[in-house]
């Protein structure tokens, strides 16, 4: 199973720009990978131009080679030790961690994310290590990607993701995938698949990134490598909770630890020994990309306090309680103003915060300008009040610094200054100083300043709503613009794509087919007396049948067919990939399905019969119309010779299959599948059903 959004949904997407994507050197590097001539050489002189990435990778590579005579020191040992594949996921994986860290979705915990993701990572990595289902340091790519639909959502969407995670949290809307299915039509587990396919990933990880968090649903075989994969990501994100969850709930989540530690022929101590090398590894990791992390006590040890420890449901009511009280608490500071005081003098400071607090600001003060920057960036005040002279950092060099930031550049900035001088005024408002006020200050003064740059805070705070609203409003839109797309390509009785979308795939597929010099066949199936069964029983019993016979054709594809209504009673299938002798054979599988099917309808049981058209493009086809018209005319055939039967016109060269049959291996199949079931009654009621 891959993704389940419309390729053309996809698309939009990405045309948007706001989908997260790699930038810089990693660029760079994901383009120089796919180039035919690379060389080891070339590679490492654009890696080399990104420090950062060149310590993560040696790291990564020694981790990969761990047990090996010799460490990794350079980058092309890292290379040689990694591969081009691994390397060009790495950069994909570690420039969207450097490039996304923040983001304008309030609800969303950007730095919790990103750690959680890296836990992941390293955690398929110590699987992958153990039981060999695929390369360590692709392992370690696929769990730091596993989340990234999130991360888009929250990119794409931030404000109504925002209120999608708070709609989750509460106990009426605890599936995540269900609140943003409602909001986007769409889910990050489909977002994540689409994005990891088209970055190139192989599809092995691209199907289970889209199941592991429903593993349920997965219908690998149990030995395959795609079991091993998603049981790996599964135990991955269960350490993930583990390692991010409130300290008194790690003993309940330790436990489902495992059970899927078993399936991957692991004992409880083993998995234990795993997961405490996953969590040291993970501390390591935190230090180099600056991440938050937390020591773990041993698994052991919280495997023996799950007992003891109170049921999750109450302590999750614990902490929504906590959540609760402190949203609101923060709505009431919201109110009033952040102030930041930047003074050298004590007297000075306490004399300012005194003041502001009695206005009801909440007020953080310190005592020189690197501190001041510091704590600036920390609490994010909406305004600053800053002597202008400071023996490290005078006030025009702390403000311009402040400019160049993003968050410096919202904040409304007051200077302290002991000259009137025209000139020294003038500087300071060049340098993005707001406003100034004259030492020593007078409360009255101070009072009419600080309104002054209330109202042009409370102004850039409207017209900061506006702009979220218009994000809004521009997100819904869109997903409103996706529905009403896929509305227009949806047959809305049985739910297969209409003749439109069947139109643009088949053109696509004819493209691909001819560019790649790979085999495309076409189906055209006909409900055998359809018309017969309107005028009998009525529409709304034909409409049942055509439900129910959809689902039998449907059940009997492969995965990679598309079936489409065409017509009243008519479907078009797509065979890409398949050659005639193939399609013939999967037709022949669809009409047995079909037969076999006991429709109930309108108190009756219906068995009901098929006709099925099959054709193959080749070279004297002109255009997709002809592949259509050779299956429509197929149908006919089978038609023609009693119904119930896939038939085709096509055979040895420039001939028809017919009766009679080419004397090659494919035309005796031909010839089987046009004589494969005798004429019969293509309806058959009971009616005391």
């Amino acid at each position: 199973m891959g993704s389940n959004i419309d390729i053309r949904t996809f698309e939009q997407i990405k045309a948007s720009g706001d989908l997260p994507s790699p930038k810089g050197a990693a660029l760079a590097i994901i383009r120089l990978t796919r180039k035919e001539d690379l060389s080891l050489a070339e590679l490492a002189r654009v890696i080399k131009t990104d420090p950062a990435f060149v310590g993560r990778l040696i790291k990564a590579a020694n981790a990969a080679a761990f047990g090996a005579r010799r460490s990794v020191a350079s980058v092309q040992d890292a290379l040689v030790v990694l591969g081009l594949s691994s390397v060009r996921n790495m950069a994909l994986g570690f420039s969207l961690l450097s490039s996304y860290r923040s983001g304008g979705c309030r609800g969303f915990d950007y730095d919790g994310f990103w750690s959680g993701s890296l836990v992941m990572a390293i955690a398929m990595q110590a699987v992958a290590q153990r039981i060999r289902s695929a390369p360590a340091d692709e392992m370690f790519c696929l769990g730091l990607l596993s989340h990234i639909g999130e991360l888009a959502l929250a990119t794409i969407y931030p404000g109504p993701y925002g209120e999608v995670l708070t709609l989750q949290k509460t106990a009426e809307a605890s599936d995540l995938a269900a609140c943003e299915r409602a909001e986007f039509a769409m889910d990050h587990r489909e977002l994540t698949a689409a994005m990891l396919a088209d970055w190139g990933l192989p599809s092995l990880f691209v199907e289970t990134s889209a199941l592991f968090e429903v593993p349920e649903t997965a219908q690998f075989p149990p030995d395959s490598r795609s079991r091993k994969v998603l049981d790996a990501l599964c135990l991955a994100d269960a350490l993930r909770m583990t390692c991010l969850t409130d300290p008194s709930l790690r003993g309940e989540r330790v436990t489902m630890l495992y059970p899927v530690g078993e399936r991957l022929g692991m004992d409880v101590e083993s998995v234990n020994t795993l997961c405490d090398g996953v969590v040291a590894a993970w501390l390591e990791w935190g230090r180099i990309l600056q991440l938050d992390t937390q020591p773990i006590p041993p698994m052991s040890s919280l495997s023996r306090t799950a007992v003891a420890a109170p049921p999750v449901s109450a302590a999750l009511n614990t902490a929504e309680t906590a959540a609760t009280e402190a949203s609101v608490t923060a709505s009431a500071v919201s109110a009033t103003m952040r102030v930041l005081v930047v003074d050298g003098d004590t007297a000075v400071r306490t004399l300012l915060r005194g003041m502001l607090e009695r206005a009801g600001h909440s007020v953080f003060d310190a005592d020189c300008g690197r501190q001041g920057m510091e704590l600036a960036l920390e609490v994010q005040p909406q305004m600053m009040l800053v002597d202008a002279e400071m023996p490290d950092m005078d006030g025009l060099t702390l403000t311009r610094a402040l400019r160049q930031t993003r968050i410096g550049r919202g904040i409304y900035i007051l200077m302290l200054t002991t000259s009137g001088e025209e000139a020294g005024l003038i500087e300071a408002f060049d340098s993005g100083v707001d406003d100034f006020v004259a030492k020593p200050v007078r409360p009255r003064m101070l009072a009419a300043r600080l309104r002054a740059g209330h109202r042009v805070i409370h102004l850039q705070q409207e017209v900061e709503r506006d702009r979220e609203e218009i994000r809004r409003f521009a997100a819904e839109l869109a997903v409103k613009n996706r529905r009403l797309q896929e509305a227009a390509l949806t047959d809305p009785l049985t739910g297969f794509p209409n003749r439109r979308y069947a139109i643009e795939r088949i053109q696509q597929a004819w493209a691909s087919s001819v560019r790649n010099g790979q085999p495309l066949c076409a189906m055209v199936v006909d409900i055998d007396a359809f018309k017969q069964i309107n005028d009998s029983h009525g529409h709304d019993v034909g409409d049942q049948v055509l439900r129910q016979i959809s689902t039998a054709i449907k059940h009997a594809l492969r995965g990679q067919d598309m079936v489409a209504r065409t017509g009243g009673d008519e479907f078009l299938v797509l065979c890409p990939d398949t050659n005639l002798a193939a399609a013939l054979l999967c037709a022949e599988r669809v009409r047995r399905a079909v037969r076999a099917a006991r429709v109930n309808a309108g108190g009756l049981a219906l068995s009901l019969s098929i006709s099925v058209g099959v054709a193959e493009r080749d070279a004297v086809m002109p255009d997709p119309d002809a592949l259509i018209k050779a299956a429509d005319q197929g149908a006919y055939r089978a038609k023609a010779g009693g119904r119930n039967r896939v038939a085709s016109i096509q055979g040895r060269a420039g001939g028809e299959n017919d009766a009679s049959g080419a004397d090659t291996d494919e035309g005796k199949m031909l010839k089987t599948q046009v004589r494969a079931t005798p004429a019969v009654n293509p309806i058959v009621i009971d009616e005391s059903a």
